[in-house]
């Protein structure tokens, strides 16, 4: 007799996930999403600053708490009323003081616009400039743990620590159901602040043009 035909059981759905970038202009956040989605990085005199909103998206497989695979749709914040998201990655240059000394006002901007549970990550670019660091990493990592935050050091320009920013955050959202769990029937009819169902992703939000303060550049 030939033999049985394994049947494997019916893989899961993907879980979609959001993840903004915010903080002061030109501190390199679509640099960092550059690198981490197309592992490319443009030199500042090649780059330029972003307007509106540019998203990206990557698949990913965590097996570190759930097998199911992930897909990250990224982009910098635009405005203060940026479409939700299950993250959000506060960024600031390592090199500029005043980069680090904005992060309470876009902290503050986080807890007046976003869900309590969402996953909050400050994230140190530009370490490959340490010979120029205005901001030990001490301070970067005492911030974060002041806001309940993860923290990371990285560098979209030689890729360090660009991975694990990302990939701890997916992995933190993966263990926190409410920010991706599918829409249940009580939950029908309840709106959301910015007009969308509970558990939805919504990717048609309207960009609003940035001001200097919250400018993205490469």
């Amino acid at each position: 007799m030939p033999p049985t035909p394994v049947t494997k059981p019916p893989s899961a759905p993907p879980i979609n996930c959001k993840l903004l970038l915010i903080g002061n202009s030109s501190v390199g956040k679509s640099s960092l999403l550059l690198r981490f989605s197309d592992e490319q990085w443009l030199p500042e005199d090649e780059s330029s600053a972003t307007i509106g909103v540019d998203f990206r998206v990557s698949a990913f497989v965590c097996e570190a708490n759930d097998p199911r695979p992930t897909d990250r749709r990224i982009g910098p914040q635009i405005g203060s009323e940026g479409p939700e998201s299950e993250a959000e990655h506060m960024v600031y240059d390592v090199s500029s003081r005043e980069s680090f000394d904005a992060l309470p006002r876009w902290y503050s901007e986080l807890e007046t616009y976003v869900s309590p549970s969402v996953v909050k990550i400050v994230v140190g670019n530009k370490v490959d400039k340490e010979f120029s660091r205005q901001v030990p990493t001490a301070e970067g990592q005492a911030f974060a743990t002041r806001m309940n935050s993860l923290f990371i050091e990285a560098s979209a320009k030689t890729a360090v620590g660009v991975k694990d920013a990302f990939q701890e955050v997916v992995e933190r959202i993966l263990d926190t159901p409410e920010l991706w769990a599918p829409v249940t029937p009580d939950k029908l009819g309840k709106k959301t602040s910015s007009g969308g169902m509970p558990g939805s992703i919504d990717l048609n939000g309207r960009g609003k043009e940035e001001d200097e303060y919250s400018g993205c550049a490469c």
